[in-house]
């Protein structure tokens, strides 16, 4: 009798320990996407599914969060459409493995039209967790051979051990949405209309509330784009003055011969095409507030007629002999740096402190990166509306393509980016709104026939180093992460955000 172990048994062995082994290395996750990314993977490989879907929820009313894995962009919607109100919804339901070898002869499963048109066959759906249930495994196989009672084993073990990080991830996910700093100011602040909940954001409103209800002049710093408007409009809404006039002036709007006409106004003839009396934006805000944007760009000439009307609550029209009295309070903007004008003798020292009392300095997107995707889905939401479009929803691979991309242009890069992207998507009549909608240039056939913009210029920067990193060592994407200086959860996100795909041998 031969006392070699027998290579059989050792190979199962082998198997059930780099098992366990990839199991302990995904209990120690901290990022909802790769630990589904990852899970799924390893779900399919031990049962050879043609496809898979991987879905955990908090409860009825929260986020479901979801990986699929051997199905387009295009088909995840329909698909998670389809499983989610049969299959799967069973499996939730019942606490239950299903199986069946063909879902569209199954008596429980035939007469659904989502199972006919995806002419679903062999399913494997196993839940998560028990009491509460957190989820579920769902793969699709062919007909023949389907499942195995191996597979069905194998799957049910795996969604026992993939239950507690699971519930640590959706508690830590829950713990964070409950401690949104903007919560505690949004109580007692109206901003109905500003989406995030990161901490730049937090200390800003946290700033405007602290201002608003004082009768102050308010210095708003920011770059382009950022919301300088918007918090100025908050400001007013918030203060003593909200029912009275909110009047807006772009001081890089005008011209230098008309600026001082159209803020301070002007007497019939002071200057020729004042034939009629010219009511300015100062008399137009009278009780209420005036927001004078870009004010680094104000001619010097009025910033001593804006300091006079700041110090003295009085201003002189153009050709008027007579001062007039002015109720208004001065909220100013800009997104150079006005210190630096002050040196350059652009603008006045003494008017920059009269402005600077109460300063708030409006973060940048990349401050604020927690806020895109939900200003994105928000953006995208609002363009729909407004253009009478149907409701369309950006799909995963382009949420994760708008949060890795740089916006220079802040909020505003995005509105417009978001708004153009649900047009695109609307005009082809796509089920969702996807990568290629929201960075045409990406897939653009004619893109090398022209000098790229920073953003693309960027991108495709991103995607060469990625690309080149990933074929280096050979897909291992912890070693890319390690060579990279990244976590290795934000190399799996730019892989999806980028479109790189592993070259089949």
């Amino acid at each position: 009798m031969s006392s070699e172990p027998d290579t059989s048994e050792l190979l199962r062995l082998r198997q059930e320990r780099d098992l366990y082994k990839r199991l302990l290395t995904l209990s120690t996750e901290d990022e909802m996407e790769s630990f589904l990314r990852e899970a799924l993977a390893l779900i399919v490989e031990v049962t050879g599914a043609r496809t898979g879907y991987l879905e955990l929820s908090d409860g009825e009313d929260s986020e479901a969060f979801s990986m699929a894995n051997g199905y387009d962009e295009e088909e995840i919607a329909q698909v998670r459409a389809a499983i989610s109100r049969g299959i799967l919804a069973q499996a939730l339901a019942s606490n239950q493995t299903v199986v069946t070898h063909s879902a569209r002869l199954d008596p429980r499963f035939r007469d659904r039209g989502s199972v006919r048109a995806a002419a679903i066959e062999a399913v494997l759906c196993a839940p998560i967790g028990f009491d509460p249930v957190l989820g579920a495994i769902y793969l699709e196989a062919p007909a023949r051979p389907g499942f195995s009672k191996e597979d069905i084993d194998r799957i049910e073990t795996l969604a026992q051990h993939l239950a507690p990080p699971a519930e640590r991830l959706l508690r830590r996910l829950r713990d964070g949405m409950q401690s949104d700093p903007t919560t505690r100011v949004r109580e007692k602040l109206r901003c109905e209309s500003v989406i995030g909940r990161s901490p730049a954001l937090a200390e800003a409103l946290n700033q405007a509330a602290l201002v608003a209800p004082l009768d102050v002049n308010v210095l708003i710093t920011g770059g382009s784009g950022t919301g300088k408007t918007q918090l100025a409009r908050i400001i007013h809404d918030n203060g003593p003055r909200a029912s009275r006039p909110f009047v807006e002036l772009n001081c890089a709007a005008l011209p230098e011969e008309l600026i001082e006409s159209e803020l301070f106004g002007a007497r019939p003839g002071a200057h020729s095409t004042a034939r009629n009396e010219m009511r300015g934006k100062v008399a137009a805000a009278e009780g209420g507030t005036l927001f004078l944007d870009e004010i680094g760009e104000m001619p010097v000439a009025a910033q001593a007629k804006l300091l006079q009307l700041l110090q003295s609550r009085e201003y002189y029209p153009l050709g008027a002999n007579e001062p007039v009295r002015a109720d208004v309070r001065v909220i100013a903007a800009t997104n150079g740096d006005l210190k630096e004008a002050v040196a350059e003798k652009r603008f006045r020292e003494d008017l920059l402190y009269r402005l600077e009392v109460l300063p708030i300095r409006m973060p940048s997107l990349a401050e604020r990166s927690q806020d895109v995707t939900d200003l994105a889905r928000a953006f995208c939401a609002q363009s729909c509306e407004r253009h009478g479009l149907p409701r369309l929803e950006l799909s995963v691979g382009a949420l994760h393509a708008v949060h890795a991309a740089e916006w220079p242009g802040n909020v505003r890069q995005l509105a417009h980016a978001s708004e153009a992207a649900a047009i695109r998507a609307a005009g082809e009549g796509a089920r969702q709104i996807e990568r290629r909608h929201v960075f045409p240039e990406d897939s653009s056939p004619d893109e090398e026939d022209r000098a790229p913009s920073y953003q693309e210029a960027t991108r495709r920067f991103q995607r060469e180093l990625v690309r080149q990193s990933l074929e280096d060592t050979g897909w291992n994407v912890a070693e890319t992460a390690r060579r990279l200086d990244l976590a290795r959860s934000h190399v799996y996100n730019l892989v999806n955000a980028l479109g790189l795909e592993r070259k089949r041998d």
